[in-house]
Formats: C-alpha cells, sequence, structure tokens
C-alpha cells in the first residue's frame, strides 16, 4: 500500500465511527460469504464512509464483491480483508445501486481488472450524479479521507437476470422496477440462501426512498415470494426471518403513504403534511426524524401532483 494511503487511514482513524482498520472486520454468515455491518449514522459532518453493509462471496475459482462502500480507503480495506482470506481471483464488484455509501469503493478494486455490474439503469444514474456526490464527498470527509474516491462506472449490466458462476458457485443477479431507486441490484447466493438485497431492505435503519414507494410496495410483494436462507439489508443486521423484516418495513411506508394521501386529501399544508407523517412509527426505527421528513418532502410534491 503507498505511503499517501497509509497516512489517510491514520487520518481516518482519528475519525468517529469507521476505525479506519485495514483490513475490514467482516462475519462470515454463512460458509464463504462475508458481511460488514455499517454504522448507523447520517450523511453530515461526522460521515466516514462505512454506513452500509457490504462484503463478498468466495468460490473455489473466484471472489464476488456486493457493494464497495462510501469511501476509496473502504474499498482498500474491504479488499484487505479479502485477502485476508484468500489469494482467489477478484472477479465481480456488483453494486446494488447508485447511492454514494455503496459505490464510492469501487476504484480500490480497479487494479483486479474486474467486471464492475449493476443494474442496467445504474452507469446512467452514476453518471448523473458523480459530480455532487464526488463534491459530497470530499466536502464531507475532507480531501484528505476523500483521496482516491470517484465513481467508477460499471462496465456491465443487468436488465432482467444474470448467473454468474464463482467455482461451484452460482450467483443470481436480478434486477427490479423501481423501488428503492430506479435501478435496484438483488443478489443470491443460491449455495446458502443468502440473499443481497442491498437498500431493498432497511432493518432498524429507517428505510430511505429514492425512487418510487407504492413501486417499492409492490417489489416488496415479489420478494416475499423469493425463498431464501437469509437477507442481508443494505443497513442493518442480517436477518432470517424474511417475512417479518418486510412486513416491517412494508408497515412503515404503508403508513408513510397514507398519512400524506389523507393529509393531501384533507387541505393540509404541506408543513403540516410532512410534519405529522408517520409519527406512529417513530419509535421503530433509527435515525428516523432526518430520513422521515426527508422521505415525506419528496413524496408530498409528487403525490399532490397525483
Amino acid at each position: 500500500m503507498r505511503w499517501w494511503v497509509l497516512m489517510i487511514a491514520l487520518f481516518c482513524s482519528l475519525q468517529p465511527g469507521w476505525a479506519g482498520s485495514s483490513p475490514l472486520s467482516m462475519e462470515e454468515i454463512a460458509p464463504g460469504v462475508f458481511v460488514h455491518q455499517g454504522a448507523h449514522e447520517e450523511f453530515g459532518d461526522h460521515y466516514h464512509g462505512d454506513i452500509a453493509n457490504i462484503g463478498f462471496i468466495i468460490g473455489d475459482e473466484a471472489v464476488a464483491v456486493i457493494d464497495s462502500g462510501g469511501s476509496y480507503l473502504v474499498g482498500v480495506a474491504l479488499r484487505d480483508a479479502i485477502r485476508a482470506r484468500t489469494q482467489k481471483p477478484i472477479r465481480y464488484v456488483i453494486n446494488t445501486h447508485v447511492h454514494s455509501d455503496h459505490i464510492f469503493g469501487n476504484a480500490a478494486f480497479e487494479q483486479d481488472n474486474v467486471e464492475f455490474i449493476g443494474h442496467v439503469q445504474l452507469p446512467r444514474a452514476m453518471r448523473s450524479r458523480a459530480e455532487d456526490y464526488e463534491a459530497n464527498l470530499r466536502t464531507m470527509l475532507g480531501d484528505a479521507a476523500a483521496a482516491g474516491s470517484r465513481i467508477v462506472v460499471s462496465t456491465h449490466t443487468v436488465a432482467a437476470e444474470r448467473f454468474i458462476e464463482l467455482g461451484n458457485r452460482r450467483l443470481l443477479l436480478k434486477a427490479w422496477p423501481i423501488a428503492h431507486t430506479d435501478h435496484d441490484l438483488s443478489v443470491m447466493d443460491e449455495l446458502t440462501g443468502s440473499w443481497w438485497l442491498g437498500d431493498l431492505l432497511f432493518v432498524d435503519r429507517t428505510p430511505s426512498i429514492d425512487g418510487d414507494i407504492r413501486g417499492w410496495l409492490t417489489v416488496m410483494d415479489a420478494m416475499s415470494h423469493v425463498s431464501a436462507t437469509r437477507l442481508i439489508p443494505g443497513h442493518g443486521p442480517v436477518v432470517t426471518d424474511k417475512n417479518a423484516a418486510l412486513a416491517k418495513q412494508r408497515q412503515y411506508l404503508q403508513v408513510l403513504l397514507s398519512d400524506l394521501t389523507k393529509s393531501i386529501a384533507e387541505g393540509k399544508s404541506m408543513q403540516a403534511a410532512i410534519a405529522s407523517a408517520a409519527q406512529s412509527e417513530r419509535s421503530q426505527w433509527m435515525l428516523f426524524d432526518t430520513t422521515n421528513r426527508r422521505n415525506a418532502t419528496m413524496l408530498y410534491p409528487k403525490l399532490e401532483w397525483d
């Protein structure tokens, strides 16, 4: 590792949240399936790039990364965690969607000549947001800790489904209709039934909407029919009770939609509608106030127009 990366890692070790250690701490949740759980923290002055769940799957012949983290340094630490466990080639980096806490580590894997894979709409989303995302990351992390962080656009895309082979281990990549975003991709490890959902599923942390709330509810109905042993959400702990996790998220989204729709029908002001939306759900979720207000603010004009 270059001296300047080591110096930046030292700087990051002084920041709250991610310890800046390398390799990244991982949990083996099933044979060959490794997950690092990100911290439940918001973007802001103390953002450290480590708030999303990221990880990798090791087959007999190769490794696939699922989401790479919120900065180049997190990606470096993730790559070091892989190399601490195997020297098999890292062949794929799969991004579940565009949000910066999931993709800025991509650059750490360019040296491996990987396929960067995402939903067919992901390259468009990456290109359209790259300038703002990169500027925002420098603002939040500072130039030193953000060094090396940049958008690496997907080189391969999935329009419906794709299987990839890791050696006696097959992954099913599925592109979903508009939901959390308009480019959500899930990854199923068929060997262990471990289903990586990205931000199609939030556990404990308040779900954040960047797509379509009705579309997300429809996608969740389809997800409920998929057999899986365990779910890896985009945020929060791994869960084995799929129906309970989906039901809790569905409850929040339905209440938010219902409250906003009712407020609009009653002629309440935008400010009043946003302030009251989904407040009955407040005790059920972390980081509720900021995320719920952001959700309601985004949804109100769309629902009013409808």
